[in-house]
């Protein structure tokens, strides 16, 4: 089909990251289009796209009036997705953390798998440049949905993902819960309801190449609280 496959990524102050990353993304999937949902980015993300979608039509962007929260951006581009007929839809982070080297072996998986994670937890997975506080607060927030939510697959908070569009169209993602980060382990939760098939591909996690990370303790409690609610009222 014309729209097989829809690359998102979900925005905040990337512009440096997207001038060189969207390149790349076309140079290992050239028939994808790529979607770029900002969230108001004071450092110009949202105009740098509209220049970039002026001299090529399967370049679009999604601008939102603030900072609107990760979860929101990722059911936005769902949205996009299923109404724009995509057969497929990868998700990655916009700072270069998931190299998109990895996402001709992912979709391949999609030929089998309704969900494929970019998995830094599988046999094969590495991650590169992270200190002691941050393996544990991955590794515990990983455990954690594990455990309160029943999912099987070992990396369940990250963003590196490509999914069947067919099979998110079957969930009612106007009931999410989750605004931030605790939003990727929700995804999975709301997928393993309606029947989705999973399996994980062995990735290495890379630092970003410009910016600063987003994530934080706070944040990491706040999504411990989240998945907590959402395994209480299903």
């Amino acid at each position: 089909m014309s729209n097989s496959l829809l690359v998102t990524l979900c925005t905040y102050n990337e512009r440096e990251n997207l001038e060189v990353l969207i390149p790349e993304i076309l140079t290992q999937v050239p028939e994808a289009s790529i979607l770029v949902v900002d969230d108001n980015s004071p450092d110009g993300t949202g105009a740098y796209v509209d220049s970039l979608a002026a001299e090529n039509p399967k370049i679009h962007a999604i601008h939102r009036e603030g900072k609107l929260g990760l979860g929101t951006a990722t059911v936005r581009a769902f949205q996009f997705g299923i109404e724009n007929g995509y057969e497929l839809l990868l998700n990655l982070d916009a700072d270069f953390s998931h190299p998109p080297r990895f996402i001709p072996a992912m979709i391949a998986e999609n030929e089998t798998h309704e969900v494929v994670i970019g998995s830094r937890y599988v046999k094969g997975g590495e991650v590169e440049g992270w200190g002691m506080k941050r393996h544990f607060m991955s590794q515990g927030i990983n455990l954690y949905a594990k455990t309160l939510l029943g999912l099987k697959t070992k990396d369940n908070s990250g963003s590196f993902r490509s999914y069947h569009v067919k099979k998110l169209a079957e969930v009612d993602w106007s009931q999410s819960q989750a605004k931030g980060y605790a939003f990727q382990e929700e995804i999975l939760f709301r997928l393993r309801k309606v029947g989705a098939s999973f399996t994980e591909v062995p990735i290495k996690f890379e630092e970003r190449k410009f910016g600063v990370s987003k994530i934080n303790w706070k944040e990491a409690a706040s999504a411990g609280w989240v998945l907590l609610k959402l395994r209480l009222r299903g």
